[in-house]
C-alpha cells in the first residue's frame, strides 16, 4: 500500500510562496548567478529551509516558471468568465489578454534566460498549462461566433503570437506589436 503524502503545514507552505518571490526577485534583479543563500537572504527563511524545498537551483527556477504559468491561467480563465457572464467581448478579453501576457513576459526575461540555462521546460505540461488552453479556445471559439475573431484562428496560433512577442523590449514597441499583429487574429 503505497504511503500517502502528508500535506504541507502552513508555515511550509508560507515559506515556499516567499522563497519563489524572493528567488524571483533576486534572479530579476541579478541573473542566473545569484546564490541560493542571497536568495534564502532575501526570503526571511534558513538555507537549509530553501534547500528542503528546493534541492537545486533547477527546482527553484521550475517552480518560478510553474508559478507563472499558473497566474496565467488564472488571468486566462478570469478573462473567459467575463465573456461567459456577459461582462465583456471574447475578442477585447482576447486582446487585453495578450497585453498583459506580453508586459508579465517582459518583467519575466530574466527568469526565462535562467530557466533555459539551467534547462527548465520553459512550458511544463501541467495541469496550468491545459487551464490556459482550455480557456483560450472558450474565448476563441466565442469570439469566432461573434464575429470579431477570425474563423482560421487556433489556439496554437495565439502561442505563436505570445511566445514571438517582443518581450525584451519597451512597452511602446510591444504595444505597436499587439497592434500590427490585431488584423491578423480580428474581424476588426
Amino acid at each position: 500500500m503505497p504511503i500517502a503524502e502528508k500535506p504541507m503545514r502552513a508555515d511550509a507552505i508560507r515559506n515556499r510562496a516567499k522563497i519563489v518571490d524572493a528567488a524571483y526577485e533576486q534572479i530579476a534583479s541579478h541573473g542566473v548567478d545569484v546564490g541560493m543563500d542571497e536568495i534564502a537572504t532575501a526570503a526571511g527563511v534558513a538555507v537549509g529551509t530553501l534547500y528542503r524545498h528546493f534541492p537545486t537551483k533547477t527546482d527553484l527556477v521550475a517552480a518560478i516558471v510553474e508559478h507563472y504559468v499558473d497566474a496565467a491561467a488564472t488571468d486566462a480563465e478570469a478573462s473567459l468568465a467575463r465573456v461567459q457572464t456577459g461582462g465583456s467581448r471574447a475578442a477585447d478579453e482576447l486582446v487585453e489578454y495578450i497585453r498583459r501576457v506580453g508586459d508579465s513576459s517582459a518583467d519575466h526575461v530574466a527568469v526565462k534566460s535562467t530557466a533555459r540555462s539551467l534547462g527548465v521546460e520553459p512550458h511544463p505540461d501541467t495541469s496550468a498549462a491545459a487551464r490556459v488552453e482550455a480557456a483560450l479556445a472558450g474565448l476563441v471559439v466565442q469570439g469566432q461566433a461573434d464575429g470579431d475573431i477570425r474563423p482560421e484562428i487556433t489556439v496554437d496560433d495565439l502561442f505563436l503570437l505570445m511566445t514571438t512577442a517582443p518581450v525584451n523590449q519597451a512597452v511602446e514597441v510591444r504595444e505597436r506589436w499587439l497592434q500590427l499583429v490585431l488584423p491578423g487574429i480580428t474581424t476588426h
